[in-house]
């Protein structure tokens, strides 16, 4: 939780710090970049890091992270250019890379299957704090004390948390031979990754969706995955096995984490734009309707446990993403008009639904899934989830961009955006029907099956 919490907080503090970041060393076009870059490293180094812990253990690969991680935040603390903050976040992010897939793989070998929902309700809260607590501080250093300290004050934390894991997490190390690492698939997997997460990214808004800068990173992402894909199959151990998608839970699983980024990466870029610029509240109070989602979801995750033994993991799910559709198809009734509470009640049902989807179905596919796979399950698990993020700044910035009149001042029409961010909502509806269709394609299983899995923690981790 303690690792969780630094690159959560990460992914919010530096929000109400950016003018101060941009005032000090200049470059306010290049704001959008601390968070593209760290975004960006981050997604694409979690499929490598799932597969070098299944070879190297998940100890070995959390220190690491950390490491790089603190590296990291001393760099962005000392940056003296945007240019230099910027490669800095890109260290962060490949810490943040090895952090979060780690922490769940982590949870799934050392707890049993009763302890693990509310284990991975406990990561959950994490960033349901981090969503309050964040931009608060990030406000508070750059008003009474300086912007940097939002990267230093993650020093003693990552060296308390690389502690705590060094004294108590003990894993017993693996029989046999180590498998060899696939170096070309791996340059040749986060090479294209990178372009592709990139041009989503920044499609669209940096540069048009048309333009030969967008053709030739989408066409270059194609060249590089499609080499990676020869080079799986040929390799005997691949940096990602290509197989683990054709056994149908984990295609399905994969598939619903995919859309879930697609869903809360609209919300929570949208949701406080309309708060602010439809409804009028001040940032503040945008920021809390927007909070009520992070809150619904780890309130639901802690007890999605008992749920899951009594009726099963696509039960469970089923339940959760119907009431994500609900939670959507509210959205759509509000108007200019509507007060603040109900956007703020609207991102809680979903929310909600969210922990009830996306708890079972990780834990469903870390389950079907050997110790040995079980790290690239999980990256595999977190990376479509991040790469759907990508997928809906792309998607709903294009919606967005092209029903929006930009004014005099510089900001997007009133009435204007109403309708655009309507229309967000409306696709953050459709994206909730498909994660529903991806749930049903999930194996049914048996609720006494599921009720005999709850043994005693893996072996390889004590």
């Amino acid at each position: 939780m303690l690792a969780t919490s630094l690159v959560a907080l990460d992914a919010t503090i530096i929000a109400t710090a950016s003018t101060a970041i941009a005032r000090d060393l200049g470059g306010f076009a290049q704001v959008p970049w601390l968070f593209s870059a760290y975004m960006l490293a981050q997604a694409v180094s979690v499929p490598v890091y799932g597969r070098l812990a299944d070879v190297l253990g998940r100890k070995r690969m959390m220190l690491v992270g950390i490491g790089l991680f603190l590296v990291g935040s001393v760099l962005c603390g000392a940056a003296w250019s945007m240019t230099t903050l910027i490669l800095a976040r890109v260290v962060q992010g490949l810490g943040a890379g090895a952090v979060l897939p780690m922490s769940m793989t982590i949870t799934s070998d050392v707890f049993s299957l009763e302890e693990r929902a509310r284990t991975q309700g406990y990561l959950a809260s994490v960033w349901a704090m981090s969503a309050v607590v964040g931009p608060t501080l990030g406000g508070v250093f750059s008003q009474f004390a300086s912007w940097r300290w939002i990267f230093w004050i993650n020093i003693p934390l990552c060296l308390l948390a690389a502690g705590m894991l060094w004294v108590r997490f003990h894993e017993s190390r693996r029989e046999g031979a180590r498998e060899p690492i696939d170096v070309v698939g791996a340059v040749l997997l986060t090479g294209g990754s990178t372009l592709l997460v990139l041009g989503l990214l920044e499609g669209g808004s940096a540069w048009p969706w048309a333009s030969p800068v967008s053709v030739g990173i989408f066409a270059g992402s194609a060249v590089l995955l499609t080499a990676f894909v020869l080079v799986a199959r040929r390799v005997s151990h691949p940096i990602f096995d290509l197989s683990l998608l054709r056994r149908r839970l984990i295609a399905a699983t994969t598939t619903g984490s995919l859309v879930i980024g697609v869903v809360v990466m609209g919300l929570s870029t949208y949701v406080p734009v309309y708060a602010q610029e439809v409804l009028g509240v001040g940032a503040l109070v945008a920021g809390f309707a927007l909070a009520a989602l992070t809150l619904g979801w780890p309130l639901t995750a802690s007890f999605a446990g008992r749920v899951y033994l009594r009726i099963g993991f696509r039960s469970t799910a089923l339940i959760g993403s119907t009431i994500v559709i609900a939670g959507a198809a509210l959205t759509l009734l509000l108007g200019a008009g509507s007060p603040i509470w109900q956007v703020a009640v609207f991102c809680f049902v979903i929310g909600a639904g969210m922990g009830l989807t996306a708890v079972p179905t990780l834990i469903a596919a870390q389950s079907s899934a050997a110790w040995g796979e079980r790290g690239a399950v999980t990256s595999t698990n977190m990376f479509a989830r991040s790469l759907g993020s990508a997928v809906g700044v792309a998607v709903f910035g294009a919606i967005v961009n092209a029903n929006t009149v930009i004014g005099a001042d510089g900001t997007p029409d009133g009435a204007g955006l109403a309708h655009a961010v309507h229309l967000v909502f409306w696709g953050v509806l459709v994206s909730a029907v498909v994660l529903f269709g991806a749930v049903t394609l999930m194996p049914r299983d048996r609720p006494a099956s599921a009720t005999a899995a709850v043994a005693a923690p893996d072996q390889a981790a004590v």
